[in-house]
């Protein structure tokens, strides 16, 4: 530790330029810094280091606060402030010098000035809107050190709302003549790109001409934008294919100059950003995936394995191989890479080879059985990061025949972890797969006790709530479901009669809802018991008040007839001092519901019949009250961080500009129209002022006198930036060697499949139990994805149907969230499920448009989806493209169509789904699917296909309801052969699923077909989406299929017209502060431009233009569910200068993008 410090001390003078004299080589003795960085290492306590550090900054603000400090000691002062940051304490006393020094100083004040800057200040900090002035000066100077610092600050900390400002002065700074202008002003813009990406839309041609720069640095500097743009949308990067592949190749030759060059390696940085690129472009595409394959092997054989930097390049090489198209002899060398890795004594490379095989197994599972040995010896390793990523790879080959063992080494881990993050992920993955795979309830049960047990309160909400949800929707077999209820309550039993003072409370929750409701199925069972039982957990010591409240509900359920009244009472008076007003409710109710046992029975009726629950969870019977309160100038709601945000504007700096007039009134007026709770929720996220202006300026001018602004975008909210967990740093091995050396050093290495002399016995039964099922019958596929086994606990499909359920069906893991806490949900029992789509007859004619006051309102283009190139169509576009986009029905009701931007999102699986044929096996007819009556006369998109195989067709189809979107599965059974046991599972995190119906189907005969329906929301709005899912189905009982199959989704999709009238439009507007402008395109292509261009815009997203008067124009929109956006356009010369303003963040940039993208192509 003593030579890092010195070498530290030695280094800062010559860092900082801390003096400027000659012959200042060393910090002299009596300076400030070093004394302080020697006294911090000599001290023995933190509570010593807090005392001396706060000595230093009370010093340090006397020095800087006085009027006679030179620009020398402020720089030294600064060095020393920034010093006492780094270890923790806090110096915002010196922020404002900071920004000083880098706006007065010289050069070299400007390079300590911007460092403090970037260090101290956040990309929301307030303070940096004092430096706005300075980077546009520096930009504009003719020193390149200055413009460089500029440059340097833009790329790390600059505010999103000041973009504008300085984006044509750096990209003037592409064409510069120094290539070191040119690289740092590519970064800016990639930083640009990644804050606010519709604010570069328009220079990706820029983007294009810096990737084929004649300076290395610049060409490198632009891949960090194309890696992004790629990862987003690949289908509009593939001509640049050959591009990256030429660059890659070039690399790989050594033809750039030595200074790229690592220990020898040729840039090794770039061969990383290139191969993922390529992944990214080869994923599922066999054509650009052939262009790839001589250099991905060149790659491979030019690395040499002495170094780290060429393990991180192998082991891009080897996913890059997994992820595009598969050639076999690519596949054999990487697995033979792998290998070496695997078997390497290197902690961090064997880290690295099972982070690679966890990654390949999912392609191919039988590349874990050629290093089984070595995955167990991993298991008792005594690293913790080896174990923990050995089970993340076990957990990938889990199936029916090794689940027990492989559960029960998760478990053995989690007994000594103690890892918080660790303990949440690997709960989940027992409970998991404890559902899919469990052999038997005893079984099931007991792993699930011990699950509970060991992750505690840190386990994520959703295990307890899915655990009881399997008992209470009940499983296919009923004597089976019975079975495991019976055992979960002797289970329970026999818990609560041990010591459970150690048990969590989820824990305690759910032995308290389990027995509560099924301990009466057990006929040897005293009921008395269990209530004595329950009584005594309630008055246990450390249970909480939420545990108590599920105590007391099983109490309830149990205390029937009048045997029960003392023990109700009791428990009443024992409660009714309580300070929860939930615990005295409850007890209230229990003794009234103990007293009258008609009453009892019809309350809380057993068992407790699911169907007959009905929720409305858009809570529109209180629509009424609240029209009255907000006619009546009651306030609207505000969420939590709206109203925060309004106690921070007192301080907030305005940055609106005066004088901005729009074409609407402020007359007071109300929402006292609204007839859906739709409108209601999306009303309840404004953030509106109550009060009225007093006066009238003119009809065409907002009073923004009064009026509250909140400096920049996002506001004083603070933005959440992801954490990277960092991986394990590699080690140089002399083990591991490159697939070239194979031949030539075969003698000295090890073979990628030893084959040991001696195996220890219990280890090969270990292995012949964690790798059984893994042979030739395996169930991976190589499109990523395992065949979904049948899980052992299919829940029971419901036939009653309820219309105002949402959030409460049963979906994957990823596609729900629920809105409801678990005692909500469970305290009492009922849950929902929407009815199963029965299986419908094929239909042989095609969709007919929905027609709404004579007009067609929802235009259908066609588009086929297909799996390869050779079966793409295009899509085709209505003629009509000046057709209105919605048709006003009434005064506020609106009939949407869907848009022509939204029919580009749906997109499908290459090579592995192929388009729907017109004639299948056995049948001569041409097939059209056709969506079910009740939908036809909504608006929605054509029938396209997803994927198919020679048993089923997948095809789908969006539907736009007002309040959501219906994304409809259609299946279908081209041959003769009965599916039985189809279920259908479909998976998005930016989306929830509202509700589901269809999933679950019992058969699907021949030639027929069955509608599964998914209602989905976009609460968060982004640009695109994509979903992915997934179709199981047995030909015949132990022959399971998974089909899978993709697509994408946009905004386009969710957004809706906000019918507003421009009263309305203008006290919406002041209510919100979330502002974003942009330039957008004009259209001269004749008449009106202003009107063309709002048209254009209408008719590709659904907007609803509000007024339009002279140069300016006013427009609406909404999200289902959602917040409203509106935008307020000006002709600006020849472009069209748009201002938006949303309570959703991210809304306007996404909107942006789609405006943009809609008038180039139009």
């Amino acid at each position: 530790m003593s030579d890092v410090v010195e070498k530290t001390l030695t280094a800062l003078p010559a860092l900082l330029a801390l003096d400027s004299q000659p012959g200042a080589g060393k910090l002299s003795s009596t300076s400030r810094l070093r004394h302080l960085i020697r006294s911090i290492t000599e001290l023995t306590s933190k509570h010593e280091e807090e005392k001396l550090i706060k000595k230093e900054l009370a010093a340090i603000k006397d020095q800087v606060s006085s009027p006679n400090t030179t620009m020398r000691q402020m720089r030294e002062l600064m060095v020393r402030a920034m010093y006492c940051e780094m270890l923790g304490y806090e110096a915002d006393f010196v922020y404002i010098h900071a920004i000083k020094l880098a706006q007065q100083g010289t050069v070299l004040e400007k390079r300590v000035g911007y460092l403090a800057v970037s260090l101290f200040l956040n990309e929301n900090h307030e303070l940096l809107l004092l430096l706005v002035n300075t980077v546009l000066k520096d930009l504009q100077s003719t020193n390149l050190i200055e413009v460089c610092m500029a440059l340097t600050v833009v790329s790390q900390i600059f505010p999103k709302d000041m973009i504008p400002a300085i984006l044509p002065l750096v990209e003037e700074k592409l064409s510069h003549p120094k290539e070191i202008i040119r690289r740092k002003a590519v970064l800016a813009l990639y930083k640009f790109y990644l804050i606010a990406p519709n604010q570069v839309q328009h220079i990706h041609g820029k983007f294009r001409k810096a990737l084929c720069d004649k300076d290395p640095g610049v060409m490198m500097s632009s891949l960090h934008i194309y890696l992004q743009m790629i990862k987003e949308n690949p289908a509009s990067y593939k001509d640049l294919t050959g591009s990256f592949v030429t660059i890659l190749r070039q690399v790989v030759g050594g033809k750039l100059p030595l200074d790229f060059n690592y220990h020898s390696v040729p840039a090794p940085w770039l061969q990383i950003q290139l191969l993922r690129i390529l992944s990214q472009l080869g994923r599922e595409d066999q054509s650009m995936s052939e262009l790839m394959y001589d250099v991905l092997d060149e790659s491979l054989r030019r690395a040499e394995m002495n170094h780290n930097i060429t393990y991180a390049i192998l082991y891009e090489c080897v996913k890059a191989i997994y992820t595009i198209h598969p050639k076999a002899e690519l596949l054999e060398k990487a697995a033979r890479c792998i290998g070496n890795f695997v078997l390497s004594p290197k902690i961090n490379l064997k880290y690295l080879g099972l982070k690679a095989l966890t990654y390949v197994v999912q392609h191919d599972a039988n590349l874990a059985l050629q290093h089984q040995m070595t995955i167990i010896e991993c298991l008792d390793h005594s690293d913790l990061i080896i174990k923990r990523e050995t089970l993340e790879l076990l957990f990938r080959i889990t199936n029916a025949q090794n689940v027990t063992v492989i559960v029960e080494k998760m478990l053995g881990f989690l007994r000594l972890c103690n890892d918080d993050y660790t303990i949440i992920d690997l709960v989940g993955k027992v409970a998991e797969l404890a559902e899919k795979y469990a052999p038997n309830n005893e079984w099931f049960i007991q792993t699930m006790n011990v699950a509970f047990s060991l992750g505690g309160d840190l386990m994520q909400p959703d295990l307890p709530s899915n655990f009881l949800r399997l008992f209470a929707e009940g499983s296919e077999s009923e004597e089976q479901d019975r079975q495991l209820k019976l055992y979960a309550v002797d289970s329970y039993l026999a818990v609560l009669k041990g010591d459970c003072s150690h048990l969590p409370q989820r824990f305690l929750q759910v032995i308290s809802w389990v027995l509560g409701e099924y301990s009466c199925l057990k006929e040897d069972v005293d009921q008395q018991e269990v209530i004595r039982l329950l009584k005594k957990l309630l008055e246990q010591r450390g249970v909480s008040s939420e545990t108590r409240s599920w105590v007391l509900s099983a109490l309830t359920k149990l205390c029937k007839g009048p045997g029960c009244a003392e023990l109700a009472l009791e428990l009443a008076e024992s409660l009714s001092s309580s300070l929860d007003t939930v615990l005295r409710q409850q007890a209230h109710e229990l003794r009234l519901l103990s007293q009258d046992s008609q009453l009892h029975a019809r309350v809380l009726p057993h068992p407790a019949p699911l169907d007959s629950v009905e929720v409305d969870s858009s809570l529109s019977f209180l629509d009424g009250f609240v029209s009255d309160a907000l006619a009546a100038g009651a306030a609207p709601y505000k969420p939590p961080h709206q109203r925060q945000e309004e106690l921070s504007q007192q301080r907030a700096l305005s940055l609106e500009p005066y004088g901005l007039s729009l074409p609407v009134t402020m007359s007071s007026c109300t929402l006292t129209d609204r007839q859906s709770p739709t409108f209601l929720s999306m009303s309840s996220d404004l953030s509106g002022n109550s009060t009225e202006p007093s006066q009238r300026t003119g009809a065409n001018t907002l009073m923004l006198e009064g009026v509250k602004r909140v400096w920049g975008k996002e506001g004083y909210i603070p933005q959440k930036e992801p954490s990277l967990t960092p991986a394990a740093v590699e080690e140089p091995s002399d083990v591991v060697q490159s697939p070239h050396q194979q031949g030539a050093a075969e003698t000295s290495l090890p073979e990628p499949e030893p084959e040991p002399p001696q195996l220890d016995q219990e280890k090969q039964q270990l292995a012949s139990s964690l790798f059984v099922g893994l042979g030739s019958q395996n169930s991976m596929s190589l499109l990523g994805k395992t065949e979904a086994a049948v899980p052992r606990f299919r829940r029971k499909v419901h036939q009653h149907e309820s219309a105002s359920t949402s959030g409460t069906s049963e979906s994957s893991s990823n596609s729900s969230h629920s809105s409801r806490s678990t005692t909500d949900s469970f305290l009492y029992g009922g849950l929902l499920e929407e009815e199963p789509a029965t299986p419908i007859q094929n239909s042989y004619h095609t969709l007919k448009p929905t027609i709404a006051n004579g007009s067609h309102v929802a235009r259908q283009h066609s588009q086929t989806v297909s799996g390869t190139s050779e079966n793409e169509v295009a899509a085709t576009v209505s003629d009509d493209k000046q057709a209105n986009s919605s048709q006003i029905l009434g005064s506020d009701m609106v009939i949407v169509r869907p848009s022509k931007l939204a029919e580009e999102a749906i997109v499908s699986q290459r090579n592995c789904s192929k388009s729907l044929p017109s004639t299948f096996p056995h049948s001569s007819d041409s097939m059209v699917l056709q969506l079910p009556s009740e939908l036809q006369e909504l608006p929605h998109s054509d029938v396209v296909s997803l994927t198919s195989d020679p048993h089923l067709s997948v095809s789908c189809c969006r539907v736009f309801r007002e309040d959501a979107l219906l994304l409809v599965l259609l299946l279908f059974s081209p041959t003769e052969t009965t599916l039985r046991d189809v279920a259908v599972e479909l998976s998005c995190e930016e989306l929830e699923t509202a509700s589901l119906r269809g999933n679950v189907m019992e058969c699907l005969e021949g030639r027929r077909s069955s509608v599964c329906r998914y209602t989905l929301l976009m609460e968060r709005p982004h640009t695109q989406v994509a979903f992915t899912g997934s179709v199981s189905y047995q030909t015949q009982p132990g022959h399971t299929h998974t089909l899978p199959f993709s697509g994408k989704l946009s905004i386009a999709d969710f957004i809706r017209p906000l019918v507003l009238n421009t009263e309305e439009y203008g006290k919406l507007w002041l209510s919100i502060s979330n502002d974003v402008k942009q330039n957008l395109k004009l259209l001269t292509d004749g008449g009106d431009p202003l009107r063309a261009t709002l048209s254009a815009l209408k008719d590709s997203l659904q907007l609803h233009i509000v007024d339009i008067i002279g140069s300016e124009g006013i427009v609406a929109c909404r999200l289902p569910r959602g917040g409203p956006c509106l935008m307020h356009c000006r002709v600006h010369g020849a472009s069209l200068a748009v201002w938006l303003r949303s309570p959703l963040p991210s809304l306007p940039d996404c909107l942006l993008y789609h405006c943009q993208r809609a008038l180039q192509e139009h």
